[in-house]
């Protein structure tokens, strides 16, 4: 999410990294989408007077518009304080809606008393940014002193007030603690007045953020805003591993989305028997294994087998009534076939290639034409790991010298008679030694093919320079 007004001088795909303060409202956490902006309103409408303003991290809170200012989403305005001065937010939500957000967070329009006072101004905005530079270094400082002071707490964040007269510390604590020595260091340090407020584990992942497990941004810090107790019966009633590491968030806490398929999970279990711990048979005790929930499902087996049997919901009450009358049945029945084979596909078109089987390259004659491409493209020469012998032919190495057998029938290669129409051409061309005629067979030969093109090119007439 780029911005396109935020003071760090850039529209960055990566966003503004302004921790939910850009004026465009661009990275706000915890956003209501208003489905009614674009729609028309009756004439005689009269706009909701209350309007919803987000501060940093997840604050928000709801003021008086008594100027009946037009404001729209991502717009800043300087609002009322209850310590006096005015502090800077911006616009979340406007219209109808915010009849519904005040009625999901249990506010009566009574009870919003605190006012807007005006859009906020150039000189507005420029203390505004002052102030929430100081942030950091502030949030530092203040974590040296309370690590002097030896107090049990955790300093997480702070918010300056838009005036900057006011700094709220959030911090996090297992117990009570006696912080009045740290506010005085930190008043005669930092020159403004001093709010310590303290907040549990999850308020903290939410103000901060974060990814999850899941590979997704915290879900208390993007749209969650009621913080259930989580219990680990959740994860129980899920079949869920209990292990710590894997069902703990960021918090350190049980992780929220434990809470969001429960209600499912319990309406599948009314139909599921309770405590079957064992069944009894004639042929021996079946202890309960594994239950699926949805597919309804119970699976068990008998001592020392590893084959689980596989039994629907109806069965197993039924074998459990028959337990309860003193009956015990002659043998389990598996009810439900676990594997099943599954249907062929038909394909809507003709594999012509060949290229749809994953097992195309396991087929043999596959492989011996691959093995003979690759002696075809072997490079031809002598072997390396042969030796040369007296007669001139080559043996591998680590073979004894051992007479080939002749074949008294086979005849030498150049006396072995060949069909008439194979008979090659003679040709005589120069004299040998003994002033015999040479013969050798006719046929075009490569060197005086390369001679005589030579020659025709030399012979061309070059264009005159």
């Amino acid at each position: 999410m780029g911005c396109g007004s935020c003071s760090s001088g850039g529209c960055a795909p990566a966003g503004c990294k302004s921790n939910g303060s850009c004026l465009t409202n661009g990275c706000s956490k915890l956003d209501v989408y208003d489905w009614l902006s674009h729609m028309d309103m009756p004439s005689n409408y009269k706009p909701f007077n209350i309007i919803e303003i987000k501060f940093k991290g997840s604050r928000k809170e709801f003021f008086l518009n008594t100027e009946n200012l037009y404001l729209e989403a991502g717009e800043l305005v300087a609002v009322e304080t209850t310590t006096g001065g005015y502090d800077i937010g911006h616009v979340s939500l406007t219209g109808e809606l915010v009849r519904m957000q005040l009625k999901k967070r249990h506010v009566r329009t009574e009870d919003v008393v605190k006012k807007i006072y005006r859009k906020a101004t150039p000189a507005d905005v420029d203390k505004w940014k002052v102030s929430k530079d100081l942030e950091f270094e502030t949030m530092h400082k203040s974590r040296v002193l309370a690590k002097e002071l030896g107090l049990a707490m955790k300093l997480s964040d702070v918010d300056y007030q838009g005036d900057r007269t006011k700094a709220t510390f959030y911090y996090t604590a297992e117990g009570r603690v006696d912080f009045r020595e740290l506010i005085k260091k930190m008043a005669e340090t930092f020159r403004i007045r001093i709010e310590m407020r303290q907040i549990g584990m999850r308020q903290e992942a939410s103000r901060l953020g974060g990814i999850g497990s899941c590979g997704r941004e915290l879900c208390c810090s993007t749209w969650l805003t009621d913080f259930k107790t989580v219990s680990t019966s959740a994860a129980r009633y899920q079949n869920l591993s209990l292990n710590t590491l894997k069902l703990a968030g960021q918090c350190g806490k049980l992780k929220c989305c434990l809470n969001y398929e429960l209600d499912t999970y319990m309406d599948a279990l009314k139909d599921i028997p309770d405590n079957v711990e064992r069944l009894e048979t004639l042929t021996g005790t079946v202890r309960h294994q594994k239950t699926d929930i949805f597919k309804k499902l119970m699976w068990f087996s008998y001592p020392n087998d590893e084959n689980w049997i596989a039994l629907d919901i109806a069965r197993v009450k039924e074998v459990q009534k028959l337990n309860r009358e003193g009956i015990k049945p002659e043998y389990l029945k598996v009810e439900v076939e676990t594997s099943k084979a599954a249907p062929v596909k038909v394909l809507d078109y003709e594999n012509v290639v060949g290229q749809d089987s994953l097992t195309r390259l396991d087929n043999k004659n596959y492989r011996n034409k691959k093995n003979n491409r690759n002696k075809k493209n072997r490079p031809k020469g002598p072997n390396p790991n042969a030796q040369q012998t007296s007669e001139g032919t080559t043996r591998p190495q680590g073979q004894p010298n051992q007479p080939r057998p002749v074949n008294p029938q086979a005849r030498p290669a150049n006396q072995q008679q060949r069909p008439a129409n194979l008979q090659p051409r003679i040709q005589t061309e120069g004299s040998g030694a003994d002033g015999t005629q040479a013969e050798r067979p006719a046929g075009p030969n490569r060197n005086n093919k390369r001679r005589k093109n030579y020659r025709n090119n030399n012979n061309r007439e070059r264009p005159s320079e």
